[in-house]
């Protein structure tokens, strides 16, 4: 395997990571109420803050669905990794 293809991979998959841990901290942090300072709500700040770039387009494109009090911005921006992901490695 290429060193170009190694890290791709290994980029494409820390942006998995950090959207997947981005999604379950979603759950445990309230980001709008009180919370005692630091811990996991710093870390849902800064997952927030380096996902957003990507999560932002698909939350626009789902807001045409009414989808409720779900939001599947995530899911859709994990999905769009993992294609770009699999499209890259091919052709590398």
């Amino acid at each position: 395997m290429g060193v170009l293809r190694s890290a791709v991979d290994f980029f494409c998959n820390l942006i998995l990571l950090m959207l997947f841990a981005r999604a379950l901290l979603s759950w445990f942090v309230n980001p709008y109420g009180y919370q005692r300072p630091g811990g996991l709500r710093q870390i849902y700040g800064v997952l927030t803050r380096l996902t957003e770039p990507i999560v932002a387009p698909c939350r626009r494109l789902l807001s045409r669905f009414n989808s409720g009090p779900i939001d599947f911005s995530v899911l859709v921006a994990m999905l769009g990794v993992m294609l770009v992901r699999n499209l890259l490695l091919r052709l590398l």
